[in-house]
């Protein structure tokens, strides 16, 4: 069994994504060209925003919008507590500091009062400048976008939108990645549409900020890469990952989101009363990144897995450990306290999750999850 079955996605897409490869290797064109052009033109029409700037990852994509609105020393970013280490990074390494808040234990998603009172204590302080809010749309379901905007509103803040693991995720009638000031995903192979390497892109409906983000994305080019009007980098997608990624959007959109949260309703039918299973809010549609379940203790959970492991079953724990706790921020001030973050760290365990498993699959990890809380 896989964690995530890419092996299996290929087989069911093989003829398709042969071809679009053999197309590229034919053209001889492998950065940029039409199949990058027309990919962004696809994502922005899907997610529903203006612009779509493809780029080489998803933590180059939160560089660039760090970069764009010009987020530098003395500044205060707020970063949830309970992400991926790149969230944070990126605030870091253009030298302002990520100040961290805690999540809701239902959702793993951004705690508004937490953060509210973040936001606070910075300005209560005085040192630091606040000058952006960073969401991430974590498992699949997009963040309370609603209050979020109203509390960047209320204090005069920029807001993104990490959508590296929400992408095809919905709150209400807008997609992710179109919340915001601008948004970002990440392709990376086990991501809700992954591609067969890195890639990234930035979402935005701001004319000049994708002007900016296109030309700094190439070493800061102007009207060509040999007119180079500031200081950029070196952030492409490849042309063959461009042309990957147009397969795999058609059948995420035909068929791969809603087998996903089929598998995701069997799961929860399933363990009800068993185990913690994850809760999408009324209102709300998940790309289910990842299944994850909660358990009492880390001693438990890395019971669990062990118990899980023997009999053939991958999970993944994401995350076991708090950001403000990784030794990189261990000079980074905590202005609140993240109890729940603390929590699920010991507590969260992903399960074997994908749009092609099989009911049998489903069977087989819910029978061990059943074995293991009765034996």
């Amino acid at each position: 069994m896989e964690f995530r079955d890419l092996k299996l996605q290929y087989k069911n897409l093989k003829t398709e994504m042969d071809q679009a490869i053999e197309e590229v290797l034919e053209k001889g064109a492998f950065i940029g060209g039409t199949a990058v052009a027309e990919l962004e033109k696809q994502l922005a029409d899907y997610v529903g925003v203006k612009h779509c700037i493809t780029c080489a990852n998803g933590t180059d994509a939160l560089s660039m919008v760090m970069m764009a609105w010009n987020i530098q020393a003395g500044d205060a970013v707020f970063v949830p507590d309970f992400t991926f280490f790149a969230s944070g990074e990126v605030v870091s390494f253009e030298g302002a500091v990520p100040v961290f808040y805690d999540v809701c234990r239902d959702t793993f998603n951004a705690d508004v009062k937490s953060l509210e009172e973040a936001i606070e204590k910075v300005i209560e302080e005085g040192e630091l400048t606040p000058k952006a809010i960073i969401a991430v749309d974590l498992f699949g379901q997009p963040a309370d976008y609603l209050s979020l905007e109203k509390v960047a509103q209320k204090y005069g803040l920029l807001l993104l939108e990490d959508g590296a693991q929400g992408f095809g995720g919905m709150l209400g009638q807008r997609r992710a990645c179109s919340f915001g000031d601008a948004a970002t995903t990440s392709f990376f192979p086990a991501k809700p549409l992954g591609c067969y390497g890195d890639g990234g892109a930035i979402f935005t409906n701001d004319d000049k900020m994708a002007d900016y983000l296109r030309s700094v994305k190439v070493h800061g080019k102007g009207e060509d890469k040999y007119d180079n009007v500031r200081i950029g980098w070196n952030s492409r997608l490849d042309t063959i990952q461009a042309a990957i990624l147009s397969v795999k959007l058609k059948a995420f959109i035909e068929y791969e989101l809603e087998n996903v949260n089929k598998a995701a309703e069997k799961y929860t039918a399933l363990l009800s009363g068993l185990v913690e299973t994850p809760v999408v809010l009324e209102g709300y549609y998940s790309s289910w990144a990842q299944y994850t379940i909660k358990t009492e203790s880390r001693e438990q959970r890395d019971s669990l897995q062990n118990w899980l492991k023997d009999r053939d079953i991958p999970t993944m724990v994401y995350y076991s450990k708090e950001m403000h706790k990784q030794l990189a921020f261990k000079d980074v001030k905590s202005y609140v306290e993240c109890p729940v973050t603390s929590q699920l760290c010991d507590t969260v365990l992903a399960l074997p999750m994908h749009p092609y498993m099989t009911d049998q699959e489903i069977q087989k990890v819910t029978e061990g999850l059943r074995d293991f809380f009765n034996k």
